[in-house]
């Protein structure tokens, strides 16, 4: 199972509590993305509503605690949001939203698709769209320029921050984004859009992982007909809740918490995909070979990991800023390092001097070319 794959620190023997803070997007007089039936500030409740309710229904109170930032139908600050998930010392941040496109775009009654984003440096105008959409919920609050100091939802340069400053926590976000996107695709049936980067604000204020999750486009009359429907709120919770179950089963390192047999695929899950299988892309050219070690180099050794992506990046990337890098592929992405060292002392020396280039830079261990710590 893919929960087996996943290479999570775990919990401390004296943690009482894992908790999950549980944001739906928008509410009260900000009503988010506008669909024909119905609105984004509605599905996102009832999805976050019902994804709590399977995760308490799951777990003993005393070993995982939900906390939603909005239980009912009021607006919430993005500052306010972050703050209570800090405030509740959070281990994970679940951001749920449902995405559209602008009535310009001729795809806008056809596009369709489920995409999980973490915070970063949006790669191309659409990411950054996206942001902007999200964040412009800013502007309902008379005091935003103070209270986001100066931090301007249309200005590309208000979006350096969020490369400067990327999480530490970025490696742990991408896992349960990666999670909650196989699982919207296999148990609610939507289309996978991948995993994203892009300057969400209320993601960069959150002290833990974190993802925003854009179940599917409302303005796809389709998409929209099964978001609005008691079947799509299920299902979409369901693949969220699996999603939950895989990560924290690992952050955890023990399963027995659940309530039911962990064996059995829950909330009719189809089997996850074996770490091994690639996408359809995976030898796309210009991208980096990965050729056999020599048996001299089979041994445990530390790298400095820079990068991680659900495709393979060309090995003359710009976001490589010139450096030699390895690849390895790691539960459903492709990670990217740039040395190989004897000891952990040596990598993290190393560490130090790259993370001028790469802020989000951090050490891995090696072992025959695959990450064991």
């Amino acid at each position: 199972m893919l929960l087996l794959l996943l290479v999570v620190p775990a919990l401390s023997a004296d943690a009482k509590q894992f908790v999950v803070v549980i944001d739906p997007g928008h509410g009260g007089k900000d009503y988010g993305a506008i669909g024909a039936i119905t609105n984004e500030k509605s599905i996102n409740l009832n999805v976050a509503k019902k994804l709590g309710e399977l995760i308490c229904e799951q777990y003993d109170k005393e070993d995982v605690k939900v906390v939603y930032t909005r239980d009912k139908d009021v607006f919430v600050a993005l500052d306010a949001r972050a703050r209570i998930a800090n405030n509740a010392k959070g281990d994970l941040f679940i951001s749920i939203h449902v995405n559209s496109v602008s009535r310009k775009n001729k795809n806008r009654t056809t596009i369709a698709g489920t995409e999980v984003y973490t915070c970063g440096l949006h790669k191309s105008e659409r990411n950054l769209d996206v942001a902007k959409r999200e964040n412009a919920v800013m502007f309902l609050e008379d005091d935003y320029s103070q209270k986001y100091q100066g931090f301007d939802p249309n200005s590309p340069e208000s979006y350096i921050a969020f490369e400067l400053n990327q999480s530490k926590h970025l490696e742990r976000s991408i896992e349960f984004a990666t999670l909650t996107k196989d699982n919207l695709t296999s148990i609610a049936g939507r289309h996978d859009k991948g995993v994203k980067q892009a300057g969400f604000w209320v993601l960069w204020s959150t002290s833990m992982p974190s993802v925003l999750v854009e179940l599917d486009f409302i303005c796809n009359p389709r998409s929209e007909k099964y978001m609005a429907s008691a079947d799509g709120v299920e299902k979409m919770a369901k693949s969220l809740a699996k999603a939950f179950d895989d990560y924290y089963a690992a952050v955890s390192g023990n399963s027995s918490v659940i309530k039911h047999d962990a064996s059995v695929a829950k909330h009719d899950a189809k089997p996850a995909r074996e770490e091994a299988e690639q996408p359809a892309d995976a030898d796309d050219a210009g991208t980096i070979a990965e050729a056999d070690e020599p048996e001299a180099e089979q041994a445990i050794e530390y790298r400095v990991q820079v990068l991680a992506n659900d495709r393979k990046v060309p090995s003359k990337s710009k976001l490589f800023k010139g450096e030699a890098v390895d690849e390895y592929y790691d539960r459903g992405m492709y990670k990217y390092t740039i040395g190989h060292h004897k000891s952990r002392k040596e990598a993290e020396k190393a560490m130090r001097k790259l993370r001028k280039k790469f802020p989000q830079a951090f050490v891995v261990k090696m072992e025959n070319g695959k990450r064991v710590d």
